[in-house]
């Protein structure tokens, strides 16, 4: 049913609004309006609850509307709604980054904020440059991301992104190239880390041999990709990237916007992983998707390289920042958002939510021949849908939008179906998203 007269919205007012990642032509004819958030629900505009099986967009791991960070906002828009993020400091903007430095591996204590994962990407991009350069090494300024990867929309995450959609458009970004994704033929509906797949490792060696240590900066990768449907690294392919970036002198950064702060059952992808990079990206779950923030843990070293060449001390290290770079505003949400995933265990919770979580997604591998792969780590999921002739992306579209008339949010990327369900999800609430999405799939068989 078309929604669109229930909603106080003109159609002039829907065509001013050029939406994000969305197909806008076939959305304004049919617009899905949400007009409330609650717990794991999200409300319509026809009052129907929605479950909301991808936390937000992977942002909401407490759930909607948590009353410790609505408080902590309230009391922050009264007492300091701005400050200037330049030459001036608020307390709360130090306290998140020493509680930020708690849930990161051992060395990766020195924090710089951004207002979102695109910011933060092209922050660590921008350090890793300007690092070398401090090092005298001023020629490493190439990067290596991977094929599949998704690293946020500004130039430089598009550039060391692999989603072929994401790229095409806009023409020449940064000087950069890509490993191979670690899905290999053999690993389809692998539960948790797949024993094949840690030799794609090798290709970069081959990209440093054609290119040269010396004119690479940094490799860059998700430890698990995210928008990309879930790809879980092969047991040992992190280790060996760690390897083979300490043996030629090049940084490696983790992309973790999506796995930071719980959703692996860890702190960190990092930690649920083993292996520890010399930066970590991070932005959506530090303030639980209720206001943008984002930024990047650095180790020590990178960080005294710069305050050991900064010149004199009123002169700035590095130009770089954002306006809204540690918002008083999202600092307080931070604060109350990493302190609710303390409080109430999160990290444990998901970790020991894991297994059930995996059993009942690997369920729906009897529900169709269309589903050609399923895969997990942690509390996410995704499927792969076979396409319909060369639309690979027309079915998870359907998929998703009967799953939304059903009563539940997924979210569709490519060929896939993405699953990310908040960390406080109950059991009887995964029985019945997975139960809804695998008659889903029958029926659009």
């Amino acid at each position: 049913m078309s929604h669109i007269a229930k909603s106080n919205l003109t159609q002039a007012q829907l065509d001013a609004h050029w939406m994000a990642y969305t197909g806008n032509r076939q959305f304004k004819k049919d617009p899905r309006i949400i007009t409330s958030a609650a717990g794991h629900y999200y409300t319509d505009l026809d009052g129907r609850k929605i479950f909301d099986g991808l936390s937000g967009l992977w942002t909401c791991g407490l759930g909607h509307s948590v009353p410790a960070i609505n408080e902590a906002v309230a009391e922050q828009v009264k007492t300091l709604d701005y400050s200037p993020a330049f030459q001036f400091g608020h307390e709360k903007s130090f306290l998140l980054a020493e509680q930020i430095t708690q849930f990161m591996p051992a060395g990766l204590n020195r924090v710089f904020f951004t207002g979102s994962g695109s910011e933060s990407v092209d922050t660590a991009l921008k350090v890793a440059r300007a690092y070398w350069r401090k090092k005298g090494m001023g020629t490493k300024t190439k990067f290596i991301g991977r094929a599949k990867g998704y690293h946020g929309a500004s130039v430089s995450g598009f550039s060391v992104g692999g989603i072929p959609a994401n790229r095409t458009l806009y023409g020449q970004g940064l000087e950069s190239y890509h490993l191979p994704h670690t899905q290999v033929p053999g690993t389809e509906f692998t539960k948790g880390m797949a024993e094949q797949g840690k030799e794609r490792a090798e290709d970069l060696i081959s990209l440093i041999t054609m290119h040269d240590a010396s004119n690479i900066a940094a490799v860059i990768v998700e430890p698990m990709s995210g928008s990309a449907g879930v790809i879980v690294p092969p047991q040992g392919y992190l280790q060996r990237l760690r390897e083979i970036c300490d043996q030629h002198n090049i940084l490696l950064i983790f992309d973790e916007v999506i796995t930071a702060f719980g959703r692996m059952g860890a702190k960190t992808g990092s930690e649920a992983f083993g292996v520890t990079p010399d930066a970590i990206v991070m932005a959506k779950q530090v303030t639980n998707g209720v206001i943008p923030m984002g930024a990047v843990a650095f180790k020590q070293e990178i960080y005294d390289t710069f305050m050991d060449t900064g010149g004199q001390d009123y002169m700035l290290e590095i130009p770089h920042g954002y306006t809204y770079s540690a918002h008083p505003i999202a600092c307080a949400a931070g604060l109350a958002s990493l302190g609710e995933i303390k409080r109430q265990g999160l990290v444990e919770r998901v970790s020991n939510m894991s297994a059930a979580w995996e059993n009942s997604v690997h369920q729906l591998k009897s529900a169709s021949s269309m589903i050609t792969d399923i895969r997990n780590y942690g509390l996410a999921a995704g499927i792969t849908i076979a396409p319909i002739g060369n639309e690979p992306a027309k079915r998870p579209f359907q998929i998703a939008m009967a799953m939304w008339d059903k009563g539940y949010y997924v979210r569709y990327g490519a060929d896939t179906i993405q699953l990310a369900p908040p960390f406080t999800t109950e059991q009887s609430e995964i029985d019945s998203v997975i139960n809804a999405l695998g008659e889903t799939i029958r029926q659009q068989s």
